[in-house]
């Protein structure tokens, strides 16, 4: 099953870690790497991106989706309160301010008409697991800007709507960061990363190129820049398409499509 090549939203997102796999452990501090690595492979940031688009989709309970996901797909390089978290029978909300819950958002800023409904449903994605603010505030940053990034909104729009309702600096480059910025999970550590990725972007790709380039969490930045460089770009070329859709099962490919079709109704 392949993917089609005029899909344009949460494959961004998917792409971004597929492509970032193999340089979250080895990473690359610059632009010119190997994009299409035989290793490369999809990780949980895929896994819960799935899971968050299917929940939408069928109306189903946030939390309970992504327990039923990390569970069906094990192994996939979960953190380790987030392993323990699905592995209980009752899991409950862990006051976690990671990235987790801005890498699995990209679906809800494609889903709904209006900015008040995306910051909603972006708080009640975080909540089963990342309930601390800060994980609750990675989340709506991230939803609300692929939000912004699909009505049109300009790049400059993007940056002011964020350094005002979530109080990121946005203000640095990544020449700046890159030589000495290291591995870091939490939201407040990774999202602003991720952003300046996509606002120094010419596009897609340059944009996959420039979140994996600092280093770090490099699966995860790039999951959530490709998650805004989709809906700002709105075209990813055919090449990472392919290279992307061969690495995940049918099961996501079949989401991806169902969610196309369905976005914004």
């Amino acid at each position: 099953m392949k993917l089609d090549h005029s899909t344009n939203t949460i494959v961004g997102a998917i792409a971004g870690d597929v492509i970032g796999s193999v340089y979250e452990w080895n990473n690359h501090r610059d632009t010119d790497f190997e994009i299409f690595s035989n290793g490369c492979f999809f990780t949980d940031d895929s896994v819960l991106t799935i899971a968050v688009a299917d929940a939408i989709l069928k109306q189903k309970d946030f939390g309970r989706t992504i327990w039923e996901y990390g569970r069906t797909y094990p192994g996939r390089g979960y953190g380790g309160r987030f392993s323990k978290w699905l592995q209980s029978s009752d899991p409950k909300p862990y006051n976690s301010f990671g990235n987790g819950s801005a890498m699995r958002v990209s679906a809800l800023g494609f889903a709904y008409d209006t900015l008040e409904e995306v910051l909603d449903m972006a708080e009640k994605s975080a909540l089963p697991s990342h309930n601390h603010p800060e994980g609750i505030k990675g989340a709506q940053a991230t939803a609300s800007a692929i939000w912004l990034a699909k009505n049109g909104e300009s790049k400059a729009t993007i940056q002011e709507y964020i350094t005002k309702e979530f109080q990121y600096d946005l203000g640095f480059s990544l020449d700046e960061i890159r030589p000495t910025y290291e591995f870091n999970e939490t939201c407040h550590g990774s999202v602003p990363q991720s952003i300046v990725a996509f606002l120094e972007s010419e596009d897609f790709e340059s944009a996959i190129r420039l979140a994996i380039s600092i280093g770090g969490d490099s699966d995860t930045i790039a999951c959530i820049t490709g998650g805004i460089a989709s809906a700002y770009y709105k075209e990813i070329p055919k090449p990472i398409l392919d290279f992307v859709g061969e690495r995940l099962p049918s099961e996501f490919i079949q989401i991806i499509q169902n969610f196309d079709a369905r976005r914004g109704k």
